[in-house]
């Protein structure tokens, strides 16, 4: 025996349509395997029997929907069974879902784009490279679509422009691609610390039962909206402070010194040179005593000068000669 198919309560007349297990996983996207296996863990109300057939009615579809939906946002079935029951007892559910969406809805007021092969290639210099598209589909940065081989999703257009930029002032693909991963990691262990900072101190009294109440559940989702944009604005203020305080040292460093440049580590103070004492002896009986330190300075200024002024016109001249050779 068949049973009934999906149209035969529109057929009879009936207020819901009525689905063969078949048509009910055609109709829900899952098998039919999973549709028993949902019905004997409870997450799937018990079918009519009619016959040898069971028969599933809407409210089956839109319950398997509902699994779906919360499978996709990385729940359990155990966690799922329990938000299930919690509704089916009349405890609600709607303020459970409403923090879900809440929690799963975008994080930044960007908007995704797409962008073509062509319109790629040309933003960053109109090199063909293969490894680099490649390197950007697995960081997330493109999508590919689904039959459109020419075409790609841009999550976030401003990562896009930022690797744009930084290409085009002469920054490899790949190293692109390699800052990308190891700032990456740094900002995810930022916003787990921020999670369970939030969790410790706002959301804790909210996890005590299972599922939460609807109130409960409706007051965490309006806390959520309220801390969503304290994490961003905390990071965009700390690096601007980071950012100031070592470009500072970085432009200090390079027109001052030509030791290394370590991040984080203050400038070495200036080191004493001793003089032997016969040539502040000949100067101070040159100068007196009051002017010898202001002219042994003077005079060691004029000689840093002499030398990067030789310095320079050596390099000149080197420069010149070469281009007479070639």
């Amino acid at each position: 025996m068949s049973g009934p198919g999906p149209a035969a309560g529109r057929a009879t007349g009936q207020a819901a349509a009525e689905y063969r297990i078949e048509d009910l996983a055609h109709a829900s996207g899952a098998t039919v395997r999973t549709i028993r296996a949902y019905q004997d863990r409870g997450l799937l109300p018990t079918p009519e029997r009619r016959g040898r057939a069971n028969v599933y009615r809407d409210t089956h579809l839109a319950r398997l929907r509902q699994i779906a939906d919360l499978l996709d946002r990385g729940y359990t079935l155990a966690s799922i069974k329990e938000l299930l029951e919690a509704w089916d007892t009349g405890r609600g559910l709607g303020g459970v879902l409403g923090l879900v969406a809440e929690v799963h809805g975008p994080w930044t007021d960007e908007r995704a784009d797409r962008i073509t092969r062509a319109e790629l290639d040309v933003r960053f210099g109109g090199a063909q490279d293969e490894q680099a598209v490649a390197e950007a589909v697995d960081l997330g940065v493109l999508e590919r679509i689904p039959g459109r081989d020419d075409e790609f999703l841009v999550p976030s257009p401003q990562e896009l422009s930022v690797a744009v930029e930084l290409h085009a002032a002469g920054v490899p693909l790949s190293a692109i691609s390699g800052h990308l991963r190891e700032l990456r990691g740094q900002v995810e262990q930022i916003a787990s610390r921020f999670l369970e900072f939030t969790t410790e101190h706002v959301f804790a009294r909210y996890l005590g039962h299972r599922p939460p109440t609807d109130a409960d559940a409706a007051e965490a989702a309006a806390l959520v909206r309220r801390l969503r944009p304290l994490a961003r604005q905390t990071v965009d203020a700390e690096l601007a402070r980071a950012m100031q305080t070592f470009a500072t040292r970085h432009l200090e460093h390079h027109l001052t010194t030509e030791e290394p440049f370590t991040s984080g580590v203050t400038a070495h103070p200036p080191v004493p040179v001793a003089l032997p004492p016969a040539t502040i002896t000949a100067v101070e009986r040159l100068v007196g005593r009051q002017q010898a330190a202001a002219f042994i300075t003077a005079a060691t200024e004029r000689e840093v000068q002499a030398r990067t002024l030789d310095t320079l016109t050596s390099s000149h001249s080197k420069a010149k000669k070469l281009g007479q050779v070639h």
